[in-house]
């Protein structure tokens, strides 16, 4: 059996559910009913299933040791949008809901336009304009 070449879920590990829900929840997204208060929450996106899952918890269901503090990760999560205008709004939008800005929209070499915020847990999000890979009519980039 191979590895089927999908992202289904991306589970954020927070330290507080509730005040993680908020954040994204301020940012315009909805919980799925599928959802347990103060548990899980997950949001339905255009490319998969976003959940928020307690940092303890998910460091336990894993059998893995935490992190210490709140050091970078290696990793981001992308939202790809349709205009290098829509990066700058998403941007703001999420400091208005809490976020950090990380990084402002900038030009990019290979003709997009991109910037970075971190939630309040320091989860790393790009926001991102690439005219290579326009989204589909779902949202999801389309790859050559």
């Amino acid at each position: 059996m191979s590895v089927p070449a999908r992202v289904s879920v991306v589970t954020l590990g927070v330290a507080d559910v509730v005040r993680a829900t908020e954040f994204y929840e301020a940012l315009g997204w909805k919980p799925s009913s599928a959802s347990v208060p103060g548990l899980v929450t997950f949001f339905d996106t255009a490319g998969g299933r976003l959940a928020l899952y307690g940092s303890t918890d998910l460091t336990a269901d894993a059998g893995v040791l935490p992190r210490a503090g709140n050091d970078f990760r290696g990793v981001a999560v992308a939202i790809n949008v349709d205009r290098a205008e829509e990066v700058d709004e998403a941007l703001r939008a999420a400091v208005q809901a809490g976020a950090t800005l990380a990084k402002a929209g900038v030009e990019t070499e290979w003709g997009g336009y991109l910037g970075y915020f971190t939630d309040p847990d320091g989860h790393l999000w790009e926001v991102c304009y690439n005219p290579g890979f326009p989204n589909d009519a779902n949202g999801v980039p389309q790859l050559p």
